[in-house]
């Protein structure tokens, strides 16, 4: 399946498109304002031990304490030398005041902070190095077992030079030993010098960031399937060349400039299904629906026949509907990035082998989900229980903010994505000579924050817009709306 990568950057935000035959199937958006990225490893001192919980908050120097299971503990280091044993508690492995070495595991999910674990791993293109954690392992998608046994050797005998764990990642299926053994030392001296960092750092905070959002989307997505990357800043198109160029010199000839006019992600009719995201309701090409709930802890998706009536008898009927709403639920559950506890409303259907169908339907449309899926089963009224593994905010809860206007009961745009969204619709006209000047009128709440927060970038969105912009308060406008005059 062919897909593409599409890199929007600006000097707020980065936006990375992964589509699949010009589908949009995955998105991630990065902000400069976001501090805390998964894979970030922080040094800081126990300062809350949970004997009931059987787990610690530690201070990373952050907004929000990090919370640390002792499941998430293997082995910690500086003032605590310890290997945990099976059912050990909270209480004999930390005391308040132990300095930890901690990795980012889980972001910040609405008002809780992030999760985090000692068992500290640093991805590579080919390679995961656990430098925590002995043994090595091979991705469980690399399925031919020749293949895998000449990973086995190649990794053993890396293994054996440092004795650090080793997970041989799907993208090193079919590389040479000798790029591996690149890869390996990559990470190993990256390891070093994080030690090397961590033993002169005499505060708490950051000790090593992880890659930007571009670079590592590049590194955990790229596959054979990829035939394009399209990026519409230089500096990250060199920094892309320049990574791609270590590894595989090969993948170099697939990045592009976009230096075309207008915003990159309305050229591949990125933006309109952005927008779609935001709806609950999700139309299927038979004239049935599903409806997708996020909760606090769950999902909830509900799977309706609508305007579908079939061909055949109510059995069928229900049964069509239900297959057809497999391939979108996957799909969604991907798209939007919903993880945790997933509950799935299908239409009840009453004969034994069309649940089954179903069922197997849905596994086999999750095998294209790189993250971890398991479903538990079909009830006899037609619940579906599954997990999906989540280490970052959904779509929803990314860009959207609690609706001060239903007191919680669903969502707006941020101001911030309300503002970067004038900032792209002034861009739109930078290159219309006719128009001299733009008057946009907003909600005065935007107003207000553009000039406490983003005044910097408002001057920025003026030059490159090159006219006159006037910003005007209108009450009337909903925050998310606003007003573009365009004046001669």
């Amino acid at each position: 399946m062919a897909s593409t990568l599409v890199i929007n950057e600006r000097e707020y935000e980065t936006r990375v498109a992964v589509l699949e035959n010009n589908d949009l199937v995955e998105l991630y958006i990065e902000r400069n304002s976001d501090s805390m990225s998964v894979g970030n490893i922080y040094k800081g001192p126990v300062t809350k031990v949970l004997p009931g919980m059987d787990s610690a908050f530690i201070d990373i120097g952050q907004d929000r304490a990090a919370f640390l299971s002792v499941s998430d503990i293997y082995r910690v280091s500086d003032d605590v030398e310890f290997e945990r044993k099976k059912n050990q508690n909270i209480s004999s492995i930390l005391k308040k005041g132990n300095v930890l070495l901690v990795q980012i595991s889980k972001g910040p999910i609405g008002t809780k902070g992030p999760r985090v674990t000692t068992n500290i791993t640093l991805p590579g293109r080919y390679l995961v190095l656990t430098p925590m954690m002995p043994g090595i392992g091979i991705s469980r998608k690399i399925e031919q077992r020749s293949e895998r046994d000449k990973l086995k050797k190649i990794l053993e005998g890396l293994y054996g030079i440092h004795g650090y764990g080793l997970i041989a990642r799907t993208a090193s299926e079919g590389v040479p030993a000798k790029v591996l053994k690149k890869d390996y030392d990559f990470l190993v001296g990256k390891w070093n010098e994080m030690v090397k960092k961590k033993k002169k750092q005499t505060h708490k905070g950051l000790v090593h960031t992880e890659m930007e959002v571009s670079l590592r989307v590049i590194r955990d997505v790229l596959t054979s399937d990829v035939n394009k990357i399209v990026v519409d800043n230089q500096d990250t198109h060199r920094d892309l060349v320049k990574y791609l160029g270590q590894y595989d010199p090969r993948s170099k000839r697939l990045v592009e400039f976009y230096g075309g006019e207008g915003n990159i992600f309305e050229k591949y009719d990125v933006e309109r299904k952005i927008a779609m995201l935001l709806e609950k309701k999700v139309w299927l090409k038979s004239g049935g629906y599903i409806v997708i709930d996020q909760a606090e802890a769950a999902v909830v998706i509900d799977v309706n026949t609508g305007k579908y009536v079939g061909n055949k008898n109510f059995a069928e009927t229900i049964f069509n509907t239900n297959l057809e709403a497999v391939k979108d639920i996957a799909y969604q559950l991907r798209l939007r990035n919903l993880g945790g506890v997933i509950i799935i409303d299908f239409i009840d259907m009453d004969k034994k082998d069309h649940r089954e169908k179903v069922i197997a339907a849905l596994k086999d449309a999750l095998k294209k989900d790189r993250a971890k899926t398991n479903v538990i089963g079909m009830s006899e009224l037609g619940f579906v229980e599954m997990t999906r593994k989540r280490v970052r905010d959904s779509f929803v809860k990314n860009v959207c903010s609690v609706c001060p206007y239903c007191a919680g009961r669903g969502y707006n745009k941020s101001y911030k994505t309300v503002t970067y969204e004038v900032f792209r619709d002034l861009e739109k006209h930078s290159s219309n000579n006719d128009i001299k000047k733009i008057v946009v009128c907003l909600n005065p709440v935007i107003i207000d924050y553009i000039y406490q927060n983003e005044k910097k970038l408002l001057e920025h969105a003026k030059k490159q817009c090159k006219k006159e912009v006037v910003l005007e308060a209108d009450k009337t406008l909903h925050h998310e709306q606003y007003k573009l005059s365009l004046i001669n």
